[in-house]
């Protein structure tokens, strides 16, 4: 079990580590790959975006820390001009991903004939974005983005958890009686939602990969 002391050994620590040894041996770019988790939760009937004006409202020790992390950043490039790039992506996916994570858990629990676990009512809302498309944009903004700079990078893709489920299910030919609702997780953020205009309009950055193909991929 991961708890929150690794969360600020990794997540506040690494950049720290990081940003002292970049002050003192400059490099042209550091990209801080963080999460839109720090934004905290929009509600289900909201039509907000989060964008990268958003205020931090981490409601979990993991994003509390990964906001840490991003402030960090923004205080060395303020003070000492460390060349560094932040990054808020939405949900990735794609093949190869550690099982643990949603979409390939539920591929794994397929494949052993097990049922399908959702938290609580299972319209917890994700904006799902394909890895390869993550990894272009982060190019971008590793050899095209400004020091300084904060980058919201999402798919519009918004899939309540139980769709995502019942995609899998269908890949399997498999129905609802597969689904299986438990009691919902402590702090379980209720929806994200990146507006990602700004890495699209200024880096030129878009989504290539529609999500049934991914996810068929994956």
């Amino acid at each position: 079990h991961v708890g929150a002391e690794t969360f600020i050994q990794t997540n506040i620590w690494g950049p720290f580590n990081f940003l002292e040894y970049i002050k003192e041996h400059p490099v042209e770019k550091y990209v801080q790959v963080s999460t839109d988790e720090t934004f905290g939760s929009l509600s289900l009937e909201s039509k907000e975006k989060f964008t990268e004006e958003s205020a931090f409202a981490p409601n979990i020790p993991y994003s509390a820390t990964k906001a840490g992390g991003d402030l960090l950043c923004r205080a060395y490039h303020s003070t000492w001009k460390v060349p560094v790039v932040v990054t808020h992506c939405s949900n990735n996916y794609g093949p190869y991903q550690y099982p643990e994570k949603l979409i390939p858990f539920f591929i794994v629990r397929m494949i052993e004939g097990k049922t399908l676990p959702l938290y609580g009512d299972g319209k917890h809302v994700r904006d799902w974005i394909y890895v390869l498309d993550h990894c272009e944009a982060l190019e971008l903004c590793l050899f095209e983005g400004r020091a300084g700079e904060v980058y919201n990078i999402g798919a519009d893709n918004e899939k309540a958890n139980v769709d995502i489920a019942r995609a899998v299910l269908a890949y399997f030919k498999k129905d609802d009686s597969s689904l299986e609702f438990v009691a919902d997780r402590p702090g379980h953020d209720r929806r994200y939602s990146i507006d990602s205009s700004k890495v699209r309009t200024e880096l030129g950055w878009v989504p290539r990969t529609v999500f049934q193909e991914g996810l068929s991929e994956t």
